[in-house]
């Protein structure tokens, strides 16, 4: 059962905490290295503002590369400057730019301290058309690379665009629909049966019942009324509430979630950190080894000269250039975001898309999780000569007038018309259940303890699930048993965990172990625990934990606040985000949102598709540098070559990393 919840709310905050907020140290260096590969456009990413500097340079550049020699040709070649040095300007400023801020700031071995020094080199010796050859490339690869951010991060906007988007504002005396964002703090929003409410609140008028399941995994709906808070993510079951706002829609988790989103790349997986370190100690190898090819050869090789070999120490300078890497590895874990999110799938960051690949326990919360969290009739035993039909119609008279949801799973159950004149006396017993007369007979429905408190004889008083008993003027008439249901892909998300090789398969839950133990049978889940409270369940996942093996993960799904500490505590924390409560979306590194279980197997496919690309990626970027270094130094290779393993391979690799978003 779910019914602990307030006890925990407060301390999953600082759960949360601890769990996220310690991951955004030691990136300054990073960021600023990365500055011109990471654009966060101020707005949004748009093509045309792109691709106009791109004609300008390439109306330069054409003419230039077409009559290179007659411009070659003018006085002190002067046509040749006059074409190629806007052209490169153009081209390459922004990467002059940042090599000149960094080596002020000390930091010179970067790439582009490598692009500047080869290009303005090789203009120095005369190469001109080579020279913005280089830079052009380099910002065609940048604009592919903003293509693919742009791509993806629409697809987690697109995502988002489930939540509820618009608020009923009352504005004198007439309901306006604006956008959440646009209602102020005492604002007056109305919010009608079966919408959701879209930001947090205090009633000022109008009562109703609520399905507070997004914020506390509870299915049972709670009744609200004059002067009560109510949170954005509840859903109005019945009546009309009028609603004074008391948060803005910035702190609503809509807005926190595609914040965290967004800034995924503070989390920052090993394999990007591999790759930052490994270039800041090869930089400089490439810088000294291209210095002794510059002046070593023509001191020790007789007829060497040193334009021939300053030439091919710039070409070593432009093959070493680490660009290709830099961009396309954080591209990929980018590109893994953003087509996890284009299947409905949350990842905060690249560092839990690489502990997925990780993973070899996932563990599930029972209610809203694997079930739907919805009552249901699903069994119906009469007795003592009663008729199913008979006893589900009694059933729903008797509960005629109660809101309580199995009551109206009973009715819903019954679907026929009742008279409310055939029920008198109507009187709930507390704790009980109801006693009311229909047909000048005294019917009673509620618990096991009613049977006895009645002096009722019956058969069983142990019996599976959520159970309502009848008695018609003290005789025993049979029970209804209300059962919670599995949800749709439930059975298919375990077969295709283990299918993919998960180990261990484990559901917590607060319900009963006869409850517990037919859940875990009907999906095949290899071992379960029942009965727990919300600080039981991280109890369990600490033993998990110490089980799981060294190099092995232990997540947990779950969707309720009494689920945040234990999300907050495995490896991986995963929470169903279409009625997930904040407090769960806030501490889970990965949401679902759209409350599918079987999407934690797709999230795991995604997560070694994506190591995949990165580690072709890696291999193919290293081994076409090692050749082309190797005929840049033997002179096989000229700047134009040196182009394509500079450019060429950080293009490729982008195309690659991209294919994950497919």
């Amino acid at each position: 059962m779910k019914h602990k919840v307030h006890s925990e709310s407060s301390g999953c905050c600082s759960c949360e905490h601890d769990h996220h907020e310690n991951h955004n140290h030691d990136h300054n260096h990073d960021e600023n290295h990365n500055h011109d590969h990471n654009h966060d456009h101020g707005g949004e990413f748009n093509l045309k503002d792109e691709l106009l500097p791109l004609v300008g340079i390439l109306s330069l550049y054409a003419p230039g590369i077409i009559f290179e020699n007659q411009l070659h040709n003018t006085f002190y070649s002067i046509g040749e400057y006059l074409l190629f040095i806007p052209a490169y300007l153009l081209s390459g400023w922004s990467v002059l730019k940042t090599a000149g801020r960094n080596i002020l700031k000390g930091r010179i071995f970067d790439e582009t301290f490598l692009m500047a020094v080869a290009t303005l080199g090789a203009i120095a010796i005369h190469k001109l058309p080579e020279a913005v050859g280089v830079m052009l490339f380099y910002k065609i690869g940048e604009l592919f690379q903003d293509i693919a951010v742009s791509r993806s991060r629409n697809s987690i906007k697109a995502l988002l665009e489930v939540r509820p988007d618009y608020a009923n504002l009352q504005t004198e005396g007439e309901l306006k629909k604006v956008s959440p964002n646009t209602v102020n703090i005492g604002d007056i929003i109305v919010v009608k049966p079966g919408e959701k409410i879209p930001l947090d609140g205090e009633i000022i008028d109008g009562n109703s019942q609520v399905d507070t399941s997004a914020l506390t995994g509870e299915s049972v709906p709670r009744s609200v009324r004059l002067s009560e808070t109510v949170l954005a993510g509840m859903i109005n079951k019945m009546g009309v509430l009028s609603i004074r706002v008391t948060k803005l829609f910035d702190d609503s988790s809509i807005a926190k979630i595609l914040d965290l989103v967004q800034n995924a790349k503070s989390k920052k997986a090993e394999t990007e950190k591999f790759i930052t370190k490994f270039a800041r100690y090869y930089t400089p190898i490439v810088v000294f080894l291209s210095l002794a090819v510059a002046i070593l050869p023509p001191l020790f090789i007789a007829g060497a000269t040193s334009s021939e070999w300053v030439y091919r120490a710039l070409i070593l300078l432009v093959i070493s250039c680490p660009c290709g890497l830099v961009i396309s590895i954080p591209l990929g874990y980018f590109g893994g975001v953003g087509g996890a999110a284009k299947r409905g799938i949350l990842v905060k960051g690249s560092t839990f898309l690489d502990a997925l690949n990780a993973v070899n326990t996932v563990v599930f919360d029972k209610t809203g999780t694997l079930t739907q969290g919805v009552f249901k009739v699903a069994k119906i035993v009469p007795s003592n000569g009663y008729v199913e039909q008979e006893l589900l119609q009694l059933a729903a008279k008797v509960e005629l007038h109660s809101n309580h949801p199995i009551a109206q799973s009973i009715r819903k159950a019954y679907g026929g018309k009742i008279d409310e004149f055939e029920v008198r006396d109507y009187e709930e017993i507390a704790g009980y259940g109801i006693r009311a007369k229909i047909e000048n007979r005294v019917v009673i429905a509620g618990s096991d303890r009613l049977l006895h408190k009645q002096s009722i004889t019956h058969d069983n008083c142990q019996l599976e699930g959520t159970v309502i008993h009848l008695a018609v003027d003290n005789i025993y008439a049979g029970y209804i048993v209300i059962a919670d249901e599995l949800k749709e892909d439930a059975r298919l998300a375990i077969q295709v965990l283990k299918g993919m090789g998960v180990k261990r398969t484990v559901m917590l839950t607060g319900d009963n172990q006869a409850i517990a133990s037919r859940i875990a049978q009907q999906l095949s889940i290899d071992a379960y625990e029942a009965e727990l409270l919300p600080e039981e369940k991280v109890n369990a996942i600490e033993k998990l934990l110490s089980t799981a093996g060294k190099h092995g993960k232990v997540a947990f799904v779950g969707d309720g606040i009494n689920d945040a500490p234990v999300i907050a505590r495995a490896d991986v924390g995963i929470a169903m985000g279409g009625l997930g409560s904040d407090a769960a979306i806030e501490t889970a590194d990965i949401v679902i949102m759209t409350d599918a279980p079987s999407k934690v197997a797709e999230a795991i496919q995604i997560a070694r598709k994506t190591r995949q690309i990165i580690w072709q990626n890696i291999g193919f970027a290293l081994f076409i540098k090692g050749v082309f270094i190797g005929l840049g130094i033997l002179g096989v290779a000229t700047m134009w070559e040196a182009v394509f393993a500079d450019v060429g391979v950080a293009i490729l690799a982008i195309f690659n990393a991209t294919r994950v978003m497919k």
